[in-house]
């Protein structure tokens, strides 16, 4: 009998695909690869212990619980002695489609994969809310993972994972229909670098501007944000991180009513963050109003795959108008594209070639953020 393993991307799209009888064993890929430093070029063994140690220091989870987690995770598919097919379930997100090229990099150069077949399912929204007839449909016509899709993902883990974002660009001016999700994810991941103007990613910036037309609960600011994606990938947790960032004891852009800092909230104080209402600051409205520029304020870094958003007023920005990254030069001068982008053409504004995605119920995190749920 053949024996199966499939992969997908968390707790909840496993315990679907258990529920509906799927075949084989079921594992979740469970990390967020969106925040923080992801360093392409290292092992899986080097990049999972990477990924547990940031994870750890932003309070989401344990290290031991997520390194060893992320252990018995990367085991699994480092022997597949067991298993005659792998078959990788995944959204089309950003969440999922960074799991997803990870994964089809790995797999397409393990020599543990050889002489086995290894399949793709992709679904535009949700595996959980599916039903076990329509799991199993798609289950039938899985399609075998082709040499084209191997060498896209290749090309995005590293594009993704080096310290130039230039490199992400370049991809998306090449064909990416092999992995047709993939390209309106990795525009997603640029509008996360901060803008020209304000210094604010997308994120924050509709974080602020859901605080100031009157969602003022931290709940409440999630879900307003979270209407505004054309395709959900952002969990509760790391959301509400986002607010801690933007807060603070000095400089703050949020604070809770009464003037206080905003901090991520923990088993001991989760109610207390729940039910508190938030404000911006007047710095937080002039940042908004592109009067003041946020990365000339704030003092931390921030990782977004290979790359490092250091404060200050140097850096790769991204040019809402343009829909494209520029490089901001050290002096106050008229921003310019950077001489390293690859492609010699000029930078031309992206459009959005997805449609918006369907109504669904926005995802959130449970307890433990690195355990997608939805």
């Amino acid at each position: 009998m053949t024996q199966r393993l499939n992969i997908t991307n968390g707790d909840s799209a496993a315990g679907t695909l258990s529920e509906a009888g799927i075949e084989g064993k079921i594992i979740p890929w469970r990390d967020v690869l969106h925040e923080g430093p992801v360093d392409s070029s290292l092992s899986l063994e080097e990049l999972s212990k990477q990924r547990a140690r940031f994870i750890a220091e932003r309070r989401w989870d344990d290290f031991a619980h997520v390194s060893g987690d992320f252990a018995e995770r990367d085991r699994v598919i480092q022997h597949l002695d067991y298993f005659d097919e792998i078959v990788l379930w995944f959204e089309d997100d950003l969440y999922d489609q960074l799991q997803l090229i990870q994964l089809l990099d790995f797999l397409g150069s393990s020599s543990a994969r050889k002489k086995k077949t290894l399949s793709l399912i992709q679904v535009d929204g949700y595996i959980p809310p599916l039903s076990a007839p329509k799991l199993k449909e798609l289950d039938e016509k899985r399609s075998r993972v082709t040499p084209e899709q191997l060498d896209l993902a290749r090309r995005a883990w590293r594009a993704f994972g080096s310290d130039d974002p230039a490199t992400i660009e370049a991809l998306l001016d090449e064909k990416t229909s092999a992995l047709p999700y993939l390209a309106f994810a990795l525009s997603r991941h640029l509008e996360e670098f901060p803008a020209v103007g304000t210094g604010l990613s997308r994120s924050e910036r509709e974080a602020l501007t859901a605080i100031d037309q009157g969602h003022k609960t931290p709940v409440a600011a999630f879900l307003e944000v979270a209407k505004k994606q054309e395709s959900i990938f952002l969990g509760d947790i790391v959301f509400y991180s986002y607010l801690e960032r933007l807060s603070g004891n000095k400089n703050a852009l949020v604070t809770w009513t009464d003037g206080t800092a905003v901090v991520s909230p923990s088993s001991e104080r989760s109610r207390e963050f729940v039910d508190g209402e938030l404000k911006l600051t007047p710095l937080g409205r002039e940042v908004l109003a592109g009067k003041r520029d946020w990365q000339t304020i704030n003092t931390g870094s921030r990782w977004l795959g290979g790359v490092e958003i250091r404060p200050g007023g140097t850096g790769w920005r991204w040019d809402t108008s343009e829909r494209a990254l520029t490089r901001q030069p050290a002096e106050k001068t008229k921003s310019r594209k950077s001489p390293s982008r690859p492609t010699a053409k000029k930078a031309k504004p992206r459009k959005k070639t997805r449609p918006a995605a369907k109504k669904v119920k926005p995802r959130t995190a449970p307890k433990r953020s690195t355990r997608k749920k939805k």
